[in-house]
């Protein structure tokens, strides 16, 4: 027989923790948005210019890996708060079984 042990309030503790992580790395990767992918060449030579194109296009992937990593964090934080919860309630429906 397996036996599962949850701390339904430790759950909702690293859910909220999530959460402001979550937060913050939305925020930060919509500071570094616009100096990231709005570079300016250093000069008008060709090298420069692609240079700065592939920096560019570096920064517009980067943006978009960190948005599903925000998109699987998000995830993750509604898991945990709903496997909170549910682990709450069974523990509460075996305490009142149980007299």
């Amino acid at each position: 027989m397996s036996t599962v042990v949850a701390q339904p309030e430790v759950l909702a503790a690293s859910a909220h923790e999530l959460q402001a992580i979550t937060a913050e790395m939305q925020a930060s990767n919509a500071a570094a948005f616009a100096p990231t992918t709005q570079i300016v060449p250093a000069g008008a030579d060709m090298v420069s210019i692609l240079t700065a194109t592939s920096f560019a296009a570096h920064a517009e992937l980067y943006q978009q890996v960190g948005a599903r990593a925000v998109a699987m964090q998000q995830m993750l934080e509604t898991v945990l708060s709903i496997s909170s919860g549910s682990y709450a309630a069974t523990e509460a429906a075996n305490a009142a079984a149980l007299g």
